[in-house]
C-alpha cells in the first residue's frame, strides 16, 4: 500500500508541476476530478484545443494579450487626451492674449 501510495505522489507531483506536454488538459482534468462533470471538462478542453489552434496560444496566454493590448489602447487615448487638452489650453490662452492686445490698441 506504501509504495502505491508514494508512486502516486510522484506522479501528480509531475503532473502539477508544469511537466506536462499540454497544460490544456489539467484544468479538464480537475474539473473531472471535483466536480465529475464529465460533459463540462470535455467542453473546456476542445474550446482550449480550439483557440490553441486558432492562435497558436493556449488560453491565458491568449486572454492575457487582449487584456494587455486594451490595456495599451486605454493608455493610448488618455495620453491623446492629455495632448489636445494642453494644446487647446495653449490655444485659448494665446488667443486670450491677441484679443486683450487687440482691444488697448
Amino acid at each position: 500500500m506504501g509504495i502505491k501510495r508514494v508512486f502516486i505522489y510522484i506522479i501528480a507531483a509531475i503532473v502539477l508541476s508544469g511537466c506536462v506536454q499540454s497544460t490544456a488538459f489539467v484544468g479538464p482534468a480537475i474539473t473531472i476530478a471535483s466536480t465529475g462533470n464529465v460533459s463540462q471538462a470535455g467542453l473546456t478542453f476542445f474550446t482550449n484545443k480550439a483557440v490553441e489552434e486558432e492562435t497558436g496560444m493556449n488560453t491565458v496566454s491568449f486572454v492575457s494579450k487582449k487584456i494587455e493590448e486594451n490595456h495599451n489602447k486605454t493608455k493610448l487615448k488618455r495620453e491623446f487626451k492629455t495632448l489636445v487638452k494642453s494644446n487647446f489650453q495653449k490655444t485659448r490662452k494665446i488667443l486670450i492674449l491677441q484679443d486683450q492686445f487687440d482691444t488697448f490698441k
